[in-house]
C-alpha cells in the first residue's frame, strides 16, 4: 500500500522548481514512477510531497545543438528508441534503451528517471558514460551542469539535492568513425533487472589503432563507473588480441561486486571480463 502524500501538478518547470523548494526535503519529482512508486510501496522513500513532472514540454525533447546531443530528463525510454538522431549519433544508448525492461516500462520511465533513482544497474548510464555525458540539474537558484561520472555518490544516492530536478543529459556529439557497443546480462531476456553490462566506445585514429577508449560498467559497484586503466591501455595502440585481452583482465580491478539472488561476486567479475572482451573483438572487426 501506498503511504499517504500529496500530488502536485505543475504546469511549467518554473512551477515545478518553485514547488520543489516550497517542500524541500520532504518532496520527490515524479515522471514515470517506475522505480519511486514501488520504493513508496515498499517503504524505502516516504515523501510527503510528490511533484508530477510528467509531460512538461521544457523537460522533452532530442536535438542537436552547439556541437552536443541534448536529451530532455523527461524523455521516456520508448522514446529515445524512436528518435532518429538517437540512433544516427548514439547506437550504443539505443543499444541499452531496447532492452531496459519492458515495451510498458519503456512507455514510462524517463532518462532523467533512470539516471537520478541511480541505481548501480541502471542501464542508460554505462552508455551514457562512454558517451562523456553531464547533467544539467535546475533549481529555483539557477541550473548546473556536473560531469555524469561524478554525480553518482552511492547506491541510490547522487549530488542532487532535494531542490533541483534532473532536466536534460548532453554530451558532444560522436566523430562519425566512433564506434560504440553495449551489452547486459540478466537472469530472463526481457523486464530483469541487470546482472553485469558494460558499454564501449572506440574512436580510432587515421592508421586503424584506437585513438580513444572509453569502457563503463554496471551492476558491479556502488555506482556506474568507468575503467580508466583497461582505457588506458588500449590507447594508441592496434585492437589485437592480446591488447584487448589485457584491458578485458584490467576491468575486473575495478569492480567491487557483491554475492545476491542474482549472482555472486565472482561470477560478476568473470563475466564482466567476458562482456569487454566481445565488445572490444566486436569493435575490432569494424574498424579493421
Amino acid at each position: 500500500m501506498l503511504p499517504e502524500f500529496n500530488l502536485l501538478m505543475p504546469k511549467t518547470l518554473a512551477e515545478a522548481l518553485e514547488m520543489l523548494i516550497d517542500h524541500a526535503p520532504d518532496v520527490a519529482p515524479l515522471a514515470g514512477g517506475t522505480n519511486l512508486i514501488p520504493d513508496m510501496r515498499g517503504g524505502r522513500h516516504r515523501p510527503g510531497v510528490l511533484v508530477n513532472v510528467a509531460g512538461l514540454d521544457e523537460l522533452g525533447g532530442v536535438r542537436r545543438e552547439d556541437g552536443h546531443m541534448i536529451v530532455g530528463g523527461g524523455v521516456t525510454i520508448a522514446e529515445l528508441l524512436d528518435a532518429p538522431l538517437i540512433a544516427q549519433t548514439a547506437p550504443v544508448l539505443r543499444e541499452a534503451a531496447a532492452v531496459l525492461a519492458s515495451p510498458l516500462v519503456r512507455n514510462r520511465a524517463t532518462v532523467g528517471g533512470n539516471l537520478a533513482d541511480a541505481s548501480p544497474a541502471a542501464d542508460t548510464a554505462p552508455p551514457l558514460l562512454v558517451l562523456g555525458a553531464e547533467v544539467e540539474l535546475a533549481s529555483k537558484e539557477g541550473t548546473r551542469r556536473v560531469p555524469l561520472e561524478e554525480f553518482f555518490v552511492h547506491v541510490r544516492e547522487t549530488l542532487r539535492q532535494p531542490s533541483e530536478l534532473l532536466t536534460a543529459i548532453r554530451w558532444p556529439t560522436p566523430s562519425s568513425r566512433s564506434v560504440g557497443r553495449f551489452r547486459k546480462l540478466a537472469l530472463r531476456k526481457t523486464d530483469a533487472v541487470t546482472v553485469v553490462s558494460a558499454a564501449v566506445m572506440v574512436e580510432p585514429d587515421d592508421a586503424g589503432r584506437c585513438g580513444e577508449a572509453r569502457i563503463a560498467l554496471g551492476a558491479v559497484a556502488p555506482t556506474p563507473l568507468r575503467a580508466h586503466a583497461a582505457e588506458n591501455v588500449l590507447c594508441g595502440q592496434a585492437l589485437t588480441p592480446d591488447v584487448i585481452a589485457e584491458a578485458a583482465q584490467l576491468v575486473a580491478g575495478v569492480t567491487c561486486c557483491i554475492d545476491d539472488v542474482r549472482g555472486s561476486a565472482e561470477y560478476r567479475e568473470q563475466v564482466v571480463k567476458v562482456l569487454v572482451r566481445r565488445l572490444l573483438t566486436e569493435i575490432a572487426e569494424e574498424v579493421k
